[in-house]
């Protein structure tokens, strides 16, 4: 049979080449469409590190899942995929390929070793692409970006340039952080702090001329090299007399002042604070005030530089080492204290990042980050999903510091700025014309191209390039929190800048991929999961469905690979569900489809069963659909399992066997009508999350054609709403379902008939179900009546709109029997105690909406209806 689809789902056999041919199909290209909306995404670019991690791999599933949707509902999507250069981590994972053959970068120069920056480049590229297409992105390659592109290269000089020329791009020389392993400039946010174990270690400082001494106490001694001054407070009566005068550095023996600064604080520590202007951010605000001179004592790579004397070479901790033992020789070593402190690490290299005098080139940041602010109170401003991040990016926009851009690399956009003998300085967008001219060696952070991704990538700083003007500003950002600082702000303050807009109009915010112990996955903790691994094992369809249902937005999500198994368990029973399905409407066209769902919803054929599922199904993709234009992943996939494994597959399919094991064709064909279209429907609402197989299923389905991706996404169909008939069958259900607890309670299996005698105002419709009731609960006897005398040895239960009794003397007790209903009574009554107290809550009847409160009201009397029938059936026990 052509549409047979194989007795178990094997991902991989079901996603093998499929993404290829997607590709070839050009099926994941902008409609082009003019009258269609645009939606339009640009990729969080991943590095060319190395392989994708969880978390690349829960932006581009959620992203995704997006781009699918809307282009399913017909909009002129865009997603525009690309990648980053990432300077740092780039530069040094090919140094240290390179080292393996005992090479370095300054063996080969600049050029060269860029050469082999970019065969890195080209072989990482390539394998990220693979693990794009085995994750089953939907990008347009045709528009794929490199940060380091020439188009992107001439934006980035724009931006540069104009921002110079305005004065909010500077040279200067500032404290800084520095990376002593990557020899280069940090900025404040690529520092992670980390608390480890130090010391304080306790100094004396001899006063020039006099036997006497002050001591200060510092968690780097090393530093005191640098030293060019000492401060106390201008209050503290301990040292006044001290002011003015001078002390002498131990060993170098230079003599430095004794000045007042309120920085000095007189209840920590001794009060006296040694100043080292050029490696610590504090002190250099003291050396600003006061003039003091500023003593670089170290070298790029961490060692001690000229200004160490003796120590010039070492290590800055072979260093620490030494001194400490030499201060201990001088009797100038007080104490040592241990403590617990944070200290700055690298978050590229994980060094200890060291606070350092340096020239480098500084965005000014004081208009960038106004204008950023003041956008939010605007209506172009960037809506953050969950909204406490808009509270997270403005705290940091009106905390913010000057940005240091420049980056001791080769590998990066190289600053466009020139110099030449004379001294004289060039900044453009195309180098100086004239000889002697000399450009600048360093390069860009990696985030200040990154910053304008959203529009470098769609032709600018060409305003009228086709792409700018119809996808710009893009729809939807999805993005981690732990970058919101990083790459959001900057994206969103540089755009404002250079095109007057907001770059998103939404963004995403997801948490972290946690192991099942909830600690963070790293290197150090051996607990990383590869993407790739679990795709191998459970398909990609799997892990999406994972990824997109694991958490709310913005919260972090523990993976576990027993909710894989549930994952890859659900596909396995949609997979069995369909497989059932084909077999039986294998020939059923989509003319007989629409014809089928006419008459059903005219009411002129079919059963409720069909006008049930059909009704439900309307709800879900009502729901599901208000969920995922809210970002609410976990919840659109929540119901969609319930609608799927409970209603379709538990419920619907085992109804429809009633029909299908009968002797009328005419509504055998009925049945298959719905069932594929009920199919059809839940693999369109599927698809954006779990791609793979819902296009192998759909492609087996007699009456559709083309693929998947470019289907209609389901709609709300008014005709399709039977209120009856979906209030009818969910009694129909709860009774069938209260039999079964009821035969489980007393051990009576389904195969032994039982009489059951059903109360009821709806005994008409009972009646008109009743070979459904019968095929289900199997009765020896079934009397469905609005008034019936109710037996006094039977086990009961109370459903919506219904009283079933089942006859079974001789194997209830009594008193058991009460004790149970007695325990329903209870329950009853919780749910009642909620409503009433939901109700009684004055600001929830106010401003719920009145269908809510409604609904309220409604579940009050359905609660209290089976209260009172539980409460009078142990009162006719009792009396019995």
């Amino acid at each position: 049979m052509t549409n047979e689809l194989t007795p178990k789902f094997n991902p991989t056999e079901v996603e093998a080449g499929r993404y290829e041919k997607w590709l070839e199909a050009d099926v994941f290209k902008p409609s082009g469409n003019p009258d269609a909306e645009p939606y339009s995404i640009v990729i969080p670019p991943p590095n060319v590190t190395g392989k994708l991690h969880l978390g690349h791999a829960w932006d581009t599933t959620l992203q995704d899942i997006i781009i699918r949707q809307k282009r399913m509902q017909g909009f002129d999507t865009l997603w525009l995929p690309g990648m980053d250069h990432a300077g740092i981590a780039t530069q040094a994972k090919v140094a240290a390929r390179l080292a393996e053959d005992g090479i370095l970068p300054q063996d080969l120069g600049r050029e060269k070793f860029l050469d082999k920056v970019w065969e890195w480049k080209d072989e990482y590229a390539t394998t990220i692409k693979e693990q794009w297409g085995k994750m089953g992105i939907s990008v347009d390659y045709s528009r794929e970006r490199f940060t380091l592109d020439e188009g992107l290269s001439q934006a980035v000089r724009k931006v540069f340039v104009q921002l110079y020329n305005k004065g909010w791009i500077y040279r200067g020389e500032k404290l800084i952080n520095w990376d002593p392993k990557a020899m280069t400039a940090l900025s404040d946010i690529e520092v992670i702090h980390k608390e480890i174990d130090g010391a304080f270690y306790h100094i004396t400082y001899q006063i020039e001329g006099r036997d006497e001494f002050v001591e200060i106490a510092t968690t780097r001694p090393e530093t005191f090299l640098g030293d060019t001054a000492v401060i106390v407070n201008e209050k503290d009566e301990r040292y006044k007399h001290l002011v003015g005068k001078n002390v002498i550095l131990p060993i170098v023996n230079r003599v430095i002042p004794i000045l007042t600064d309120d920085h000095a604080d007189m209840e920590k520590g001794t009060g006296v604070v040694k100043i080292t202007p050029a490696h610590d951010p504090n002190d250099f605000e003291v050396a600003m005030r006061h003039d003091l001179p500023m003593i670089n004592m170290m070298n790029n790579d961490g060692t001690i530089n000229e200004n160490g004397g003796k120590y010039e070479g070492l290590d800055r901790f072979e260093a620490r080492k030494q001194i400490v033992a030499d201060l201990k020789e001088l009797g100038q070593l007080v104490d040592i204290k241990p403590v617990r402190h944070e200290v700055g690490h690298s978050e590229r290299t994980g060094v200890v990042v060291e606070p350092r005098l340096s020239t480098q080139w500084f965005v000014k940041m004081d208009e960038l980050a106004k204008n950023a602010i003041a956008n939010q109170t605007t209506e172009d401003a960037v809506e953050f999903y969950p909204p406490r991040f808009n509270d997270t990016f403005m705290q940091w926009m009106e905390n913010v510091h000057d940005w240091v851009i420049s980056r001791q690399l080769w590998w990066g956009h190289q600053i466009p700025a020139w110099y030449n003998e004379a001294g004289e300085m060039y900044v453009g967008e195309e180098a100086p014309e004239g000889e002697g001219w000399t450009q600048d060696e360093d390069v860009l952070d990696t985030w200040f191209s990154s910053a304008l991704w959203p529009f470098s990538t769609m032709g600018w700083p060409d305003e009228n390039s086709a792409d700018f003007k119809r996808y710009f500003p893009t729809s939807t950002l999805v993005t981690g929190y732990d970058i919101i600082f990083f790459w959001v702000s900057r994206m969103i303050f540089q755009s404002l800048e250079f095109t007057g807009k907001s770059p998103f109009h939404n963004v995403l915010i997801h948490g972290l991929i946690r192991d099942e112990e909830g600690r963070k996955m790293s290197k150090s903790l051996g607990n990383g999961i590869d993407p790739m691994d679990v795709i191998e094992k459970y398909g990609a369809d799997a892990l999406r469905w994972f990824l997109s249902n694991g958490s709310a937005p913005g919260q972090d999500v523990r993976f576990s690979y027993d909710k894989m198994d549930a994952a890859w368990n659900f596909i396995n029973k949609i997979w069995n569900v369909s497989r059932y399905i084909l077999m039986n409407a294998e020939d059923v066209s989509a003319d007989a489809v629409s014809s089928a769902l006419t008459k059903v919803a005219n009411k002129t054929a079919g059963n409720v069963t069909d006008r049930w599922i059909l009704t439900r199904l309307n709800d879900t993709a009502r729901r599901v659909t208000e969920q995922m234009d809210k970002f609410e992943f976990g919840v659109a996939g929540h119901i969609l399992y319930n609608f799927i494994w409970d209603e379709f597959a538990n419920w619907y399919l085992e109804l429809t066997k009633e029909v299908m094991f009968g002797e009328d064709e005419a509504e055998k064909d009925i049945t298959r009508a719905v069932l594929l279209h009920v199919l059809d429907q839940v693999l369109r609402l599927l698809h954006p999350i779990m791609p793979f197989f819902t296009e192998e299923i759909f492609e087996k389905l007699p009456n559709t054609s083309g693929s998947i991706v470019v289907a209609e996404y389901p709609k709300v169909r008014p005709e399709f709403n039977d209120d009856k008939a979906s209030e009818g069958v969910a009694m129909l259900i709860e009774l069938i379902t209260a039999v079964r607890n009821i035969r489980a309670e007393v051990n009576t299996p389904l195969s032994k008939a039982v009489p059951m005698l059903i109360k009821s105002e709806h005994a008409d419709f009972l009646n008109a179900v009743s070979p459904y009731i019968s095929r289900f609960t199997n009765p020896s006897e079934l009397t469905i009546a609005k008034d019936l005398a109710v037996p006094e040895q039977a086990m009961s239960a109370v459903i919506t709109g219904a009283e079933l009794y089942l006859p079974l003397a001789g194997l209830i007790n009594i008193e058991e029997e009460i004790a149970r209903l007695e325990k329903e009574l209870a329950k009853w009554q919780k749910e009642l105690d909620l409503v009433n107290k939901k109700l009684g809550n004055e600001r929830f009847v106010a401003n719920a909406k009145a269908e809510v409160v409604q609904k309220e009201k409604d579940k009050l009397a359905d609660y209290q209806e089976k209260f009172d029938t539980v409460k009078a059936r142990i009162a006719e026990l009792k009396e019995n």
